[in-house]
């Protein structure tokens, strides 16, 4: 739907009125602006106005929207929250939604769509820190009142909850997908098999049971290759801690499912994908497997050779 509002720009200290504006699925178009979703860290509704705070820090506040107020923040709202979940790559389907209180680990918390999936929690939050929970590397599930407590193995821990009646069942329903999702997981796993010289395995979802990781490691480094129907290569780590990057190197694997390009691409290659950047943005197991880089091996006849230097 389009509305007519004025603009505000605190970076050119401009004002205009009477500017078009029309809310896309990838991003709102301000009078002759463009701005894609990926530029958003957060929006807020504040004295019939709504103020787009960007990644930069820089804002844009629309306002003058007379009646139209109400549903032009409904639409904005669920078209950044269906964008959020685009990026987070979910592909099953829904068993539960509503709205409800929620508390992250990023020191952040509000009110905001929190949805359940076969294999994972998902919240979409008025700001860029939407998440999608994955429930096989919950440590613990409980509920307390009107408030659910996730607990990760990490030692992360997430609260959500005040969702009237539906508090209870979504508690119930949660820990039952744990649940359903870790024997599934164990059970795929225990069909995979090793080979020289790599030692560990990995899914990615868990609905793709024939596509998995398996990762050699040396002292500080680690190989990791990606069995799939791509073009084969192998991807090298560095890190300090093996245990941290063990379980962000699974958590990382698992967030990407089938856009697996996303740990690879450099970032002048993203330029051009602002759903990756999104993705990114929102997963701190990718940046973080981003951050260990140290380059990747193609299959050729030389393979082997670089990857045993690499791990020595």
């Amino acid at each position: 739907m389009k509305y007519t509002a004025r603009i505000e720009d605190s970076v050119t200290g401009t004002a205009r009125d009477d500017q078009a504006v029309e809310i896309g699925k990838e991003g709102i178009r301000l009078g002759g602006t463009f701005l894609d979703y990926a530029l958003l860290s957060m929006l807020r509704p504040i004295n019939h106005r709504v103020i787009l705070t960007k990644m930069d820090g820089s804002e844009i506040t629309i306002s003058m929207l007379g009646h139209s107020f109400d549903g032009f923040w409904d639409e904005l709202m669920g078209s950044f929250g269906k964008r959020s979940a685009d990026s987070l790559f979910i592909e099953e389907e829904l068993l539960m939604s509503c709205e409800g209180e929620y508390a992250l680990p990023v020191s952040e918390n509000g009110r905001g769509m929190i949805s359940l999936y076969p294999d994972a929690v998902c919240i979409l939050p008025e700001s860029s820190h939407a998440v999608r929970i994955p429930l096989c590397f919950t440590d613990d599930i409980r509920q307390e009142g009107y408030l659910i407590h996730i607990h990760m193995r990490t030692g992360e821990s997430y609260t959500i909850g005040k969702m009237g009646f539906d508090t209870m069942p979504f508690a119930e329903r949660c820990i039952k997908q744990a649940g359903i999702t870790k024997a599934k997981r164990e059970k795929l796993l225990k069909g995979l098999e090793t080979r020289p010289i790599f030692t560990e395995k990995g899914l990615f979802r868990t609905k793709q049971e024939d596509e998995y990781w398996l990762a050699a490691y040396g002292t500080n480094t680690c190989a990791v290759e990606l069995v799939t129907n791509d073009a084969a290569a192998t991807y090298l780590y560095r890190f300090d801690d093996r245990t941290l990057f063990t379980y962000r190197l699974e958590e990382a694997m698992e967030a990407v499912g089938s856009h697996r390009e996303i740990i690879f691409l450099a970032g002048d290659q993203l330029a051009d994908k602002p759903l990756y950047q999104m993705a990114i943005h929102r997963s701190a197991a990718v940046r973080f497997l981003r951050s260990c880089s140290a380059g990747r091996i193609i299959h050729n006849a030389s393979h082997q050779e670089k990857l045993q230097e690499f791990l020595k």
